[in-house]
């Protein structure tokens, strides 16, 4: 399930705000396990987000730069490239002990990049060399807001299936990533995304 996005003028920015996002949903303490790529600005933006001042041991000048916890795990996984292709990828443990860190979350970046592929099919102006880019932030974030809201609530993902009753006359229950989650119990229609209203969030 995509649980947060961000979309800002730079990937440091980028990456801040969606761990803010996290953050709000269900990952207050401190940030769930995480593999990247090489691009090296998510562990600076995990301490941004999640990371806290040391206390003050009343000798020297009292700390002010936010540090990173101890229980969190982010593998970095850094391409290889010969000639423009990819050739490989080698772990790069950022957070956490190397063993378990690889044992917790693999050594490939497939999901991450399947997840793009869809999104360049589901979202025109995300394309590769296309006409449909946007002009203006605003209607990027739009247009991946919809996205978003399609794949977790109107998509049925072949890989999160699961065995039907025996009763129900059908082997196989599609679900959508909401379903999976328990966010809803069916697979919303267009029609029921377009005309549903989500109530603000409270801090009551």
């Amino acid at each position: 399930m995509r649980a947060a996005r961000a979309i800002a003028k730079s990937e440091t920015q980028a990456a801040i705000e969606a761990f803010e996002r996290l953050k709000s949903r269900g990952h207050p303490h401190s940030p769930p396990p995480l593999v990247s790529d090489g691009w090296g600005g998510y562990d600076e933006a995990m301490v941004e987000v999640w990371g806290k001042v040391p206390e003050y041991g009343g000798r020297g000048r009292p700390p002010t730069k936010k540090r990173p916890q101890s229980g969190w795990r982010h593998l970095q996984m850094v391409k290889r490239r010969e000639n423009g292709r990819v050739m490989g990828a080698k772990a790069k443990t950022i957070y956490g002990d190397e063993h378990e860190v690889i044992e917790l979350l693999g050594t490939s970046t497939s999901y991450v990049e399947r997840t793009n592929l869809t999104s360049r099919h589901m979202n025109g102006r995300l394309a590769r060399k296309t006409l449909g880019y946007s002009k203006e932030l605003e209607m990027l974030v739009a247009s991946s807001i919809w996205e978003d809201a399609v794949y977790n609530l109107g998509r049925a993902l072949k890989t999160l299936r699961i065995k039907s009753p025996e009763e129900a006359g059908r082997r196989w229950r599609r679900r959508s990533p909401a379903m999976a989650a328990g966010l809803t119990d069916h697979i919303w229609e267009i029609e029921e995304l377009l005309i549903t209203l989500p109530l603000p969030i409270t801090n009551t």
